[in-house]
């Protein structure tokens, strides 16, 4: 794919009311995840290794962090003098309203695309952890002659998520024949990631044409009327690994599946690398009486006591005596001597005092917000 054809837009703020306390301060694009990772990271380095060079980053509110992270987007290898990365927040010289819907943030937008000389434009959410060449759903939309191009994979609908696009008949091509939005089939089905390819003049002409009639359903009003005119073609990401965070309970399970290695190898392959931004820090440190097992462990963490079955992020500490299990420990979080917790997630630097026992469970994982202290 020549990345020059092809300008990346990603929505960073999109379904992150499904998250509840991870995003009170932070856009779904912000989320850590991985021991080392944000959300934003998987579309960002699935876009650069296909050879975009060109992306812009479209925000709503709460967007220090993704600022922050981001930067000018070295990491990628987009901070260079021509294209390159842009952080497209909800304001402009006329206005200074946040975006309604994925209509309104597109026409807001308008400028940023005409600005640009790219001819299609490739859309994804932050949402689905996963490594995908779109070079292969490029070459599969020049081929199909399609308009649009939609990525979906088989499995169950996420439940926790407003306006699913359901391919409900798609033929041998890839041709999307029937869909729906939101049904109640509980059974795998194939549904959208939310992921686009399309002509950049045309998204154009279909968002004037929607917003001019204040339509507000991107899926209703846009997608289903090209499956309805029979320019909507499906691609089946279902080979590749894909994790749909639609709740805090799917964003604690896709995260611990990275305990298995042959799904962490699937997810993080080598020959597709997922790019973020450094923080430089020591080596993880083991005291003499530590026990670690089964678990992902970033730079930067001390670990005193008992760790199974988990997942720390850099500057994490396990003090003596404390035993941390099945759970989820963000940057900098600080479990105290003799603490005992399992089934928990610790966003950043949660401090769980010393002899404190908490549990969530396997099906019901307790999500502490940033800087709680118990």
């Amino acid at each position: 794919m020549n990345g020059k054809k092809v300008l990346g837009m990603i929505f960073a703020n999109i379904h992150e009311e499904t998250l509840e306390a991870l995003t009170d301060m932070r856009t779904m694009g912000s989320v850590p995840f991985g021991a080392r990772y944000r959300l934003i990271d998987f579309p960002l380095s699935n876009m650069v290794e296909s050879g975009i060079t060109k992306i812009g980053v479209v925000t709503n509110a709460n967007f220090n962090s993704l600022m922050d992270h981001v930067g000018t987007g070295k990491p990628w290898d987009l901070s260079r003098k021509s294209d390159g990365l842009f952080l497209l927040p909800p304001y402009s010289l006329n206005s200074t309203t946040m975006w309604g819907n994925r209509i309104d943030a597109i026409y807001g937008n308008m400028s940023f695309l005409d600005q640009s000389n790219q001819e299609y434009v490739l859309m994804s959410d932050c949402y689905n952890v996963m490594n995908l060449d779109f070079e292969k759903v490029f070459d599969a939309h020049e081929k199909s002659g399609a308009a649009v191009t939609i990525v979906g994979v088989k499995g169950k609908k996420p439940k926790d998520i407003n306006s699913v696009l359901v391919f409900n008949k798609v033929d041998e091509n890839g041709k999307i024949l029937e869909a729906s939005l939101d049904p109640q089939d509980g059974d795998d089905v194939f549904y959208s990631c939310n992921i686009i390819l399309i002509k950049k003049y045309l998204l154009q002409t279909l968002i004037t044409t929607a917003h001019s009639k204040n339509e507000v359903s991107f899926q209703r009003s846009i997608l289903m009327n090209c499956i309805k005119s029979e320019k909507a073609y499906a691609y089946d990401a279902s080979d590749c690994f894909v994790g749909t965070i639609d709740s805090v309970q799917s964003y604690y399970d896709i995260s611990m599946s990275l305990l298995d290695r042959d799904t962490k190898n699937k997810l993080f392959a080598p020959e597709r690398p997922i790019y973020t931004k450094e923080r430089d820090d020591m080596p993880a440190l083991y005291g003499p009486e530590a026990k670690v097992k089964n678990s992902l462990v970033a730079d930067g963490c001390e670990i005193k006591g008992t760790v199974e079955n988990s997942i720390l992020f850099k500057g994490a500490k396990v003090e003596a005596g404390a035993v941390v299990k099945n759970s989820i420990l963000m940057q900098d979080t600080v479990i105290g001597e003799d603490a005992k917790i399992n089934y928990i997630i610790a966003d950043k630097n949660v401090n769980i005092k010393s002899g404190v026992e908490l549990s969530g469970a396997e099906n019901y994982p307790v999500s502490l917000s940033k800087d709680t202290r118990i």
